[in-house]
């Protein structure tokens, strides 16, 4: 099956194209924070010598992380599964980043930590057993329990290396993402996929415009 992974949730974003355990094309930026989706895309594909009619699955990083990246991503999804009969499946950016680290060679305790904005971090405590990494469930925390952390810290983005010492920046990445793809079967209809986002939203409704004749 050839799959197309996207992963927008940081400033280091990627499209990558795999089919089983082989890397059949890549592309990245890392520059500004606007998301170049369709270049990435179209980059990725030739590299890959492929067309967009033999993408077989969609497979979106969806947070936590960058909101409007990872909107991106899923529009991205949705688009092409409305013009293709494509599968779709969405992974926690969380998960990518513990087993990009695992394949690095990780092992032991450690932490994934994803700036959540507002003094506060995404954390899930990892176990990088030899066979693979397992997670706890995400939960928010603040700067300075992250900082009273122990075990190894991975983080999403360059800037939280300032905070940790010691931390290690390791992003989630496309080339992760659709290796971690291919091994699952839970595929689901694109306008079902949504970021993860721990926070509960609160709305206040507007009140009704005053009409003065």
């Amino acid at each position: 099956m050839k799959i197309l992974a996207a992963e927008f949730s940081s400033e280091q974003r990627s499209v990558a194209v795999v089919e089983g355990s082989r890397v059949l094309g890549l592309a990245e930026e890392s520059s500004g924070r606007n998301t170049r989706a369709i270049a990435l895309v179209e980059q990725a594909l030739r590299s890959a010598g492929l067309e967009r009619e033999h993408v077989e699955c969609i497979a979106v990083g969806i947070g936590p992380g960058s909101y409007a990246g990872i909107r991106s991503a899923i529009a991205l999804a949705q688009g092409w599964q409305l013009a293709c009969e494509v599968r779709v499946v969405g992974i926690s950016s969380a998960e990518g980043m513990a087993w990009r680290a695992h394949s690095a060679g990780f092992r032991g305790d450690g932490n994934v930590l994803i700036d959540a904005q507002r003094g506060e971090f995404y954390r899930a405590r990892c176990d990088f057993r030899p066979e693979e990494p397992v997670l706890d469930p995400l939960r928010l925390i603040s700067l300075a329990d992250a900082r009273a952390l122990s075990g190894k810290l991975l983080v999403s983005e360059r800037e939280s290396l300032k905070l940790f010492s010691g931390a290690v920046l390791m992003p989630a990445d496309a080339v992760t993402l659709g290796l971690l793809a291919a091994r699952r079967e839970d595929f689901i209809s694109a306008d079902k996929l949504e970021p993860i986002y721990l926070r509960s939203t609160s709305f206040v409704k507007a009140p009704p415009p005053r009409i003065i004749e």
